[in-house]
């Protein structure tokens, strides 16, 4: 095998550990929740923009819907739920949307205290 071809192995399987690696915030919603509606309207047109989005980008899914790539550590009963999750592991949750003074702290906490996040406040 050619060198290129070892390189170009390597930095394929490299990619693929970093992004199965990739901290996600899961936002579990559904149709109608209006605290689902007021996050929409607050945080959503910010939140990849913040420093909090770019470290753990955010990923909808729908309260009936049962990811295929990792478990809840127990289940949703709340919408908006926030869950953290790192290699397909649950390693936090936001239970609610308590308006945006309130979640960027509890975001930043969560993060500082379950990952490698430095980040500043997105707000």
């Amino acid at each position: 095998m050619s060198f290129a071809r070892i390189a170009l192995s390597f930095t394929l399987a490299l990619g693929l550990a970093t992004a199965a690696r990739a901290v996600e915030l899961i936002m579990v919603e559904q149709v109608g929740c209006s605290w689902c509606e007021r996050w929409n309207e607050e945080i959503a047109p910010i939140y990849p923009k913040t420093t909090e989005g770019k470290f753990a980008p955010l990923r909808r899914i729908d309260i009936r819907q049962e990811p295929e790539d990792f478990t809840y550590a127990r289940s949703v009963n709340f919408t908006p739920t926030f869950v953290l999750v790192e290699d397909g592991k649950e390693l936090s949750r936001i239970e609610g949307y308590p308006g945006e003074d309130f979640f960027w702290p509890l975001l930043d906490q969560m993060l500082s205290a379950h990952t490698d996040y430095e980040g500043e406040t997105g707000s």
